[in-house]
């Protein structure tokens, strides 16, 4: 290996997505690996937790979980606040965005009945509550923390993109609507050039 490889599956969403965003604003050259989902069972018990993403550098052991490394993209590439106290405040956003995967995603698995009273009763409660708390801890505009673009923003932009297509069953694509910040992020992440250069490759 020569240059970074990132291994993700091959879909441009959630957890994966992001680290390519980073990368790729990093002006890093990597390996952009993508899996099939038949192919995953075999691959599963290879990667260092179980799950993806996985970065491999040149040199060093696999390097797990997303914001492991969107923390390490960022801090070498100056998409993470260079001060602890700074950066502790955007990882504990990247959590907040965890937290929101670790209550929807289950119900991917689920069966269609068990799935829309999940999704209703998370539309109910949990899913407003997860916005206000972001809306309430997003200091800056337009971006997380101002005019400048940081790896949290790229969670928060694919967080919100999750829902906002109004691809989610039984998940209105306003669920957000009524949280500004959290769109303005979502928006600032959208146009910003580095990330449109990314979708204007494919």
């Amino acid at each position: 290996m020569n240059k970074p490889k990132l291994t993700y599956f091959d879909a441009p969403v959630s957890r994966g997505e992001e680290c390519r965003l980073a990368l790729h604003l990093a002006g890093v050259d990597f390996e952009d690996a993508r899996i099939k989902p038949a192919d995953w069972p075999a691959m599963k018990e290879q990667m260092p937790y179980g799950g993806l993403p996985v970065l491999e550098l040149p040199g060093r052991p696999p390097l797990a979980h997303s914001n492991a490394i969107l923390v390490f993209i960022g801090r070498r590439h100056g998409l993470h606040p260079a001060d602890d106290f700074e950066a502790a405040i955007h990882e504990g956003m990247m959590q907040h965005v965890e937290d929101l995967r670790a209550v929807v995603a289950p119900t991917n698995r689920m069966g269609d009945a068990e799935k829309r009273v999940a999704r209703e009763t998370i539309v109910a409660g949990f899913l407003p509550a997860w916005a206000r708390y972001a809306e309430r801890n997003i200091p800056g505009s337009p971006f997380f923390g101002g005019a400048k673009l940081h790896v949290v923003d790229l969670k928060l932009h694919m967080a919100v993109r999750w829902f906002i297509g109004g691809k989610v069953d039984h998940i209105p694509a306003t669920i957000f609507a009524g949280y500004p910040k959290l769109i303005a992020v979502y928006e600032a992440v959208r146009d910003h050039p580095g990330v449109k250069s990314w979708y204007a490759k494919d």
